[in-house]
């Protein structure tokens, strides 16, 4: 995480270190900037507009405004949005004024109903047109010349001659008359068919497969747990995802069972009756069969009388009706999916049903290392930190082989989330935690998790790679992933709810005149086993003016970057020390804007730029997040788990987790669609009369004044933001 300016440690900057002020008089509320009302005022503004993306360097709308995107050439804020929209031109200034220079790249970020899908290039055996010297796809920023038969990179100003097939002449402007015609050459997101060149071994991949894995150690069964995954698997395999227009699912699915031991299951659709095949030496993992384990399940459940995969679900829970196994293994279940890909040669996705610590003697037992005298202290970060080992190791596998893994956990006490959710979080995966889990009361939570999580939109085996046009480079990235080297982001699966942070740093001056490019480019196979290439272009303003560069900041995606390099940093770094960086880093901009934009004031008056008027707001928050405050009152899971969770989050999602909506609803009209505007997350806006909706994105809370009921209504049982922090009269004050 980047620290203060060197030479201003610890102090705002411009004041003496360690002496006193004066006292200080309590801050009205009122008078400082309202998140709320600039979601209003933004909404009010461009609520309800078309947002064309023509323009370089526009700032688009806010993430909470309604708004449809056209693209006309860079890709719409829904896949990229930055930190700044205008870059300043050399490495001196971007010191000076340590506004973060980033991107956050969501790159299957799902479109509204009204807005086109991506268009799908295919220059059949040929593949996409990309320049010889820096591999840049084409795009709308490259300039035809010499009558249409040669291209210069946009990027790297190298001049390409253009294949035969490609040739088109230009008209009086220099544009292809085609422009129109061909979406590389004038949108700013589409998608290549690749060819055998961009493929493992040259040929061509499978269609993608799923494992359910369910724990099925005493508790789980116990609870219920086992039979409702079961009973809704029933129902859930027949709406698996497909390609658009097609009428069936390509996915194929497997079911493993475990406690100590893992049992496999074949339901080939000739058997009778389904399979089960048991390994117990798990310190040598491997799938006892091939033909049989996954099918296509779909086909299935439509034609066969009693679908034997029904008849398998139906059986689960009733074959360890009567198991006292409360020991479970856990590498080991990821191992064998990772097996299972490679025997099957393709990529897929693991759903683990998990309840809690691997203590079974195998490869990856945990002991408990949860310790509350560590917090506070320069230890703490040993507590976020994973155990290393065969968890490391297991990562990489999983990624090299395309094997995404999802996590569904139901502890009942500390489970070291920081090392078991560490193979999600490097390939693309999800993590989803439900405390002392009650079929009852937390059942149809976990069942909607599930269902969104198997039908979303997703591609697998992913490599990105984010080039730029000269004078600036990419150097940092953070999210759901795993690196090998500087520049290939590798993920086992990407999904529409995944972000990538990605930081620049420059390397040379760059001008005004030409403005910064940048192309995110993904390679992944598609759900039906086809190789395609998504790109995504955008382009920024380029000043000299420190005024410029404040005006096009956005602060949602600030703080974004900011959340992921805390939470990075933490690993890293006593709390204390990341805590002061934020504050620090925060001052220093402010600072720096008052110093070099605005207009002479009193010193003892606010002044904030525009853009990032609230941006103190949200620092304030994300050091009251559970990863970052600092409490023994917080179980360590629960703050890995937020913290792994961040990560991985876009824009609309950390602005909704670091600012919460409050609604009131005991003024609301029920004859009415509208909903009510929301009101400042603060102590203050709640009233003994009143009702509030308190929800950021994971959780809500049900607030009923004293005069409705002296009762407290939790609706979520496992809250993002705590207790402490949130209810009980101790809401922020801003």
């Amino acid at each position: 995480m980047a620290g203060p300016h060197p030479g201003m440690p610890g102090a705002f900057p411009g004041a003496p270190g360690g002496l006193a002020g004066p006292p200080q008089k309590k801050l009205d509320p009122d008078s400082i900037p309202s998140i709320t009302q600039v979601i209003e005022d933004d909404q009010g503004k461009q609520g309800g507009t078309v947002y064309k993306t023509n323009v370089r360097g526009q700032v688009p709308p806010l993430v909470t405004t309604d708004f449809t995107v056209q693209d006309q050439g860079n890709a719409s804020p829904r896949f990229i949005r930055c930190t700044t929209y205008s870059l300043p031109c050399t490495a001196d200034l971007a010191k000076q004024c340590q506004v973060p220079l980033a991107s956050i790249i969501k790159p299957f970020a799902s479109l509204q109903k009204n807005e086109t899908p991506l268009y799908v290039v295919n220059h059949g055996e040929t593949g996409p047109i990309r320049c010889n010297r820096c591999k840049a796809y084409m795009c709308p920023y490259m300039q035809f010349i010499d009558g249409g038969r040669r291209y210069q990179c946009g990027f790297c100003n190298c001049v390409n001659e253009v294949p035969v097939f490609y040739f088109q002449h230009l008209d009086h402007m220099g544009q292809r008359v085609d422009f129109y015609e061909r979406p590389e050459l004038s949108l700013g997101s589409y998608e290549f068919v690749a060819t055998l060149d961009y493929c493992k071994n040259n040929k061509p991949p499978n269609p993608p497969a799923y494992i359910f894995m369910i724990d099925v150690s005493y508790n789980n069964i116990k609870s219920g747990l086992v039979k409702l995954i079961c009973d809704e698997l029933k129902t859930l395999l027949e709406n698996l995802p497909s390609e658009e227009g097609m009428e069936s699912s390509a996915i194929k699915v497997g079911f493993v069972t475990y406690n100590k031991v893992l049992h496999f299951y074949n339901v080939k659709s000739a058997l009778a009756q389904p399979q089960m095949m048991v390994v117990s030496d798990t310190a040598e993992m491997f799938v006892p069969l091939l033909d049989g384990f996954l099918n296509n399940v779909t086909c299935q459940l439509s034609h066969d009388p009693v679908p034997l995969l029904s008849s398998l679900l139906d059986q689960i829970p009733d074959m360890f009706a009567d198991t006292n196994e409360s020991e479970t293994v856990f590498v080991p279940v990821i191992q064998a999916g990772v097996e299972a890909f490679k025997a099957a040669e393709c990529s897929g996705k693991l759903f683990i049903f998990h309840s809690s610590m691997p203590t079974a003697e195998a490869p990856g037992k945990l002991k408990n290392r949860d310790d509350k005298k560590l917090v506070n202290t320069e230890k703490e970060k040993t507590l976020f930190q994973p155990q290393k080992g065969v968890y490391e190791q297991l990562s990489k596998d999983c990624v090299a082989q395309g094997c995404c893994v999802d996590l569904f956990l139901f502890p009942s006490q500390y489970m070291d989330i920081a090392t078991m959710a560490d193979v999600p979080s490097h390939t693309g995966g999800s993590v989803y935690k439900y405390n002392n889990f009650q079929v009852e009361t937390d059942g149809e939570h976990f069942l909607r998790d599930l269902r969104k999580d198997v039908r979303k939109s997703i591609g697998f085996d992913a490599i990105m790679r984010v080039r730029t046009s000269t004078g600036f480079r990419a150097t940092e990235f953070f999210g759901a992933i795993h690196m090998n080297n500087t520049t290939d982001v590798e993920m086992a699966a990407v999904d529409c709810d995944k972000a990538i942070t990605v930081e620049f740093k420059h390397d040379d001056a760059l001008s005004e005149e030409t403005g910064a490019l940048m192309q995110c480019a993904l390679l992944y196979t598609t759900i039906n086993g086809q190789r395609r290439l998504r790109i995504h272009n955008l382009s920024l303003n380029c000043s000299l003016q420190l005024s410029e560069l404040f005006k096009s900041c956005e602060t949602d995606s600030l703080i974004n970057f900011f959340s992921k390099s805390a939470c990075r940093a933490i690993l890293n770094q006593p709390l204390k020390n990341v805590r002061e960086i934020l504050v620090n880093q925060t001052a220093h901009m402010l600072a720096c804007y008052r110093k070099n934009c605005a207009s002479p004031s009193a010193a003892s008056q606010l002044i904030l730029p525009d853009a990032m008027k609230v941006f103190p707001v949200y620092v304030n928050s994300l050091m009251k997040t559970a990863p970052l405050v600092g409490s023994t009152e917080l179980s360590t899971d629960d703050r890995a788990h937020q913290r792994l969770a961040i990560m991985g989050m876009g824009v609309e999602d950390t602005q909704l987790l670091l600012y919460p909506r409050l609604t009131p609803l005991h003024n609301m009209d029920v004859s009415s669609e509208a909903l009510p505007a929301p009101v400042r997350c603060s102590e203050e806006r709640l009233t003994d009369s009143g009702m509030f909706l308190l929800e950021n994105g994971h959780s809500m809370f049900l607030w009923l004044g004293q005069a409705t009921t002296n009762m407290l209504y939790v609706i979520s049982e496992q809250p993002l933001v705590t207790c402490q922090q949130c209810i009980c009269g101790k809401l922020s004050t801003f």
